[in-house]
């Protein structure tokens, strides 16, 4: 991981180059490069640049970035308050070919240091398919705890997707 790496607040600028980034880190023979995709498991579009515009635009919504020194967009994640103290923690993505080299660990720390800033929040919660039994270890190694609450997948699919929540007490 370059030093020259930082993580900072999307602009609407940031869109066309992150919406690709987010594409290959998720879906796609691209996404297969990095451990964290959901490409044998889904193949529509992870998101659109009309939805990451709605986030910018959003009070209670952030979208930081991590970028390189020569402007280059690497990945991002989204935080939400949620009121109550509680904040949601989305959208986590590295570029495929740069992950486990450090940089979701820094927008991991990023978004829940946002996350208290931002929204006083105490705790912050996710979402992750229930059979990604090694993205939810990730998380567990970083602090978040399964709560034990399941929730339908946001599309509707056949056979149904489900999402297990993970949640983290912010100190």
């Amino acid at each position: 991981m370059s030093s020259d790496l930082m993580i900072r607040l999307a602009t609407r600028g940031d869109l066309p180059g992150l919406h690709p980034v987010i594409e290959r880190a998720y879906r796609g023979d691209s996404a297969r490069e990095g451990w964290t995709h959901e490409a044998d498991l889904l193949e529509d579009p992870r998101t659109s640049l009309d939805v990451l515009e709605g986030i910018i635009a959003s009070p209670e919504q952030r979208l930081l970035v991590a970028e390189r020194g020569d402007g280059t967009l690497l990945g991002c994640v989204s935080v939400t308050g949620l009121g109550g103290g509680l904040a949601y923690l989305g959208q986590l993505c590295v570029e495929p070919r740069l992950q486990a080299g450090g940089i979701g660990k820094l927008l991991l720390t990023a978004a829940e240091d946002c996350a208290r800033s931002e929204f006083g929040a105490d705790r912050i919660e996710m979402t992750v398919i229930d059979t990604r039994a090694e993205l939810i270890a990730y998380y567990e190694r970083r602090g978040y705890a399964l709560t034990g609450e399941r929730r339908d997948f946001p599309i509707p699919l056949d056979p149904p997707m489900f999402m297990v929540v993970l949640e983290k007490p912010l100190a």
